[in-house]
């Protein structure tokens, strides 16, 4: 059988809010043409304001939800999100060094935009030692570059590059370090670095007045993985799920949804 409909795998948690997490994983790689499937890590009462709960899914249904999917799916690319106790890391790390999976975006996801914890402290070491090194491209904003490497949190562009080289020496091909929380940045500017083994790209965007932003890092990430998926190249992946993201922030405020944090508008090109 000729394999010709691209395939992304999103391994992430569940937000029952919709606008982020698995949720928002499947709906980027639908708005991008891409088949997506899913392997569910967590499960969370969740809403615009607040994650009011989580309940883990154990470790052995989380190994039969991946061998399950991938001993029958042909799948182009892994984007990894939500993964908040040791024993899950270790568990898709050991599946995918045994299956030699490589084409993995990580998004270290460590808080919710409500600001409530999703990582355990412990955790942080396994998701370091364990997943960042397999990973074609990682994604972390500056709260959670810094602390992946126990240090404080950029405040230059400068900061930023330092940062990205000393991520990249933990094993990824590449680092994408997102800029939003840049304390130098001006009011309407919020750029991204993309840190490769020669090359380093500045990726520039506007920043978008709206509250409605639960989910971007999710949904961003899943944008990369989903033109892995469609045969890009990371740079030209990377620019392509940063204009989707942009889009879909800018007609955020288009949604009614909820009445803290709503979520970016992933459909934004046909509703």
């Amino acid at each position: 059988m000729t394999h010709s409909t691209p395939i992304a795998l999103t391994i992430a948690g569940s937000d029952s809010g919709g606008g982020a997490g698995i949720q928002a994983d499947l709906k980027t790689f639908s708005a991008l043409g891409v088949f997506g499937a899913s392997v569910i890590t967590a499960l969370t009462a969740q809403n615009t304001r607040e994650v009011r709960a989580i309940h883990d899914v154990p470790a052995a249904f989380i190994a039969d939800q991946l061998n399950t999917v991938l001993d029958d799916l042909v799948v182009d690319a892994i984007k990894i999100g939500m993964l908040s106790r040791p024993e899950t890391i270790e568990t898709i790390a050991g599946i995918l060094r045994e299956r030699a999976i490589t084409n993995i975006v990580l998004d270290p996801v460590m808080v919710a935009k409500s600001g409530d914890k999703l990582l355990l402290d412990e955790a942080v070491s396994a998701l370091r030692n364990e997943l960042v090194p397999l990973a074609r491209l990682i994604t972390p904003n500056l709260p959670e570059a810094a602390v992946l490497l126990g240090t404080d949190e950029a405040e230059s562009r400068d900061d930023m590059r330092a940062q990205a080289q000393a991520l990249r020496q933990l094993g990824p091909q590449g680092v994408l370090i997102k800029g939003g929380h840049l304390s130098e940045s001006s009011s309407d500017d919020s750029a991204d670095l993309l840190l490769l083994d020669h090359s380093e790209h500045w990726l520039p965007a506007k920043r978008i007045a709206t509250r409605n932003t639960h989910g971007t890092g999710c949904t961003l990430s899943s944008a990369i993985a989903a033109g892995l998926a469609r045969g890009l190249d990371i740079v030209r992946a990377v620019e392509a799920a940063k204009a989707y993201i942009t889009d879909a922030i800018q007609a955020a405020d288009r949604l009614q949804v909820g009445s803290g944090h709503g979520p970016t508008h992933h459909f934004h090109r046909w509703w």
